[in-house]
């Protein structure tokens, strides 16, 4: 990519493999072992430079305020960090379901800080751009590695590993999912036993599971729903803390003919599992 005055980037989304819960640390937030894959596809983030310091969204998200919105504040803690006088007028294509548990404001955090860096040329190196993405959310240091992730601590603590990269059919059965709630549920599973990269690995697709997923079907019938059918078909779980659910398919075939099937009530779609980022390979083909 050479240097310009405008970029268009990809913002992909992520899928948690698996996801166990093994414990809490005193500041309430709770200890993860993850495994992060990301999707080919996504939103997408349009950036052109200005020379007035200004960070200008064009897209607003109507259920997100403005000053919490995490381009927005991407950009902003950029600008604190280098001291740069640039701005940036920021287009946001949103395909991702909001509260999906696809880490879609993650993603678009990270592909801000990946797109201003290049547009402002400011130098960053990417473990300095993982720092700055970590004050804005845990998830957001995978999206700016780019590679699927074993992750741990409260998910910011990256190794990277290739999983299979089989077909999903992604489901969001139309509810919204507080993270919240689920965290703070009584009887959420927090006592998982800790393992290691290497029994996760080899135990395989077969043996992951997602601790949060029965606190959010007993919480959210429409997502107990979808896992129930979607699991008649296929090996099915629940991503995140979200409210999306993934089937994992042999090929694209089998996915399409799969989402095919879909209730016409849900939102879904198809999509390859990656373990290098569109994002990567947009900004080093």
């Amino acid at each position: 990519m050479t240097e310009t005055s405008r970029l268009t980037l990809p913002a992909p989304a992520k899928l948690n493999r698996m996801l166990h819960i093994i414990g809490r640390r005193d500041d309430g937030y709770h200890l993860l072992q993850t495994l992060f894959q990301f999707l080919d596809r996504g939103d997408t983030l349009d950036f052109a430079w200005r020379d007035d310091g200004q960070i200008v969204l064009d897209t607003e998200l109507p259920e997100v305020a403005s000053d919490d919105n995490l381009v927005r504040r991407a950009a902003r803690r950029l600008q604190q960090r280098t001291g740069t006088s640039c701005g940036a007028r920021i287009r946001l294509h949103k395909t991702l379901p909001m509260g999906g548990g696809l880490g879609g404001g993650s993603s678009d955090a990270a592909t801000t800080l990946h797109g201003l860096n290049r547009l402002w040329r400011l130098g960053l190196t990417t473990p300095e751009l993982a720092e700055i993405g970590l004050g804005l959310g845990a998830d957001v240091p995978v999206f700016v590695h780019g590679h699927a992730a074993w992750g741990e601590g409260i998910g910011e603590r990256l190794t990277h590993v290739k999983l299979d990269c089989p077909w999903f059919v992604v489901v969001h059965p139309g509810v919204g999912v507080s993270t919240p709630a689920v965290f703070k549920a009584p009887e959420l599973t927090r006592n998982t036993p800790p393992i290691t990269i290497t029994r996760a690995l080899q135990g395989g697709a077969a043996s992951w599971r997602n601790d949060c997923e029965a606190t959010v079907r007993r919480l959210y019938p429409d997502v107990a729903r979808a896992l129930d059918w979607l699991g008649s078909k296929a090996p099915s779980m629940l991503t995140g803390t979200g409210a999306c659910v993934f089937a994992r398919l042999d090929s694209r075939e089998a996915a399409e003919s799969l989402a095919g099937e879909l209730p016409a009530s849900w939102q879904a779609f198809v999509a390859r599992g990656l373990n290098r980022s569109p994002l990567q390979d947009a900004l080093d083909p």
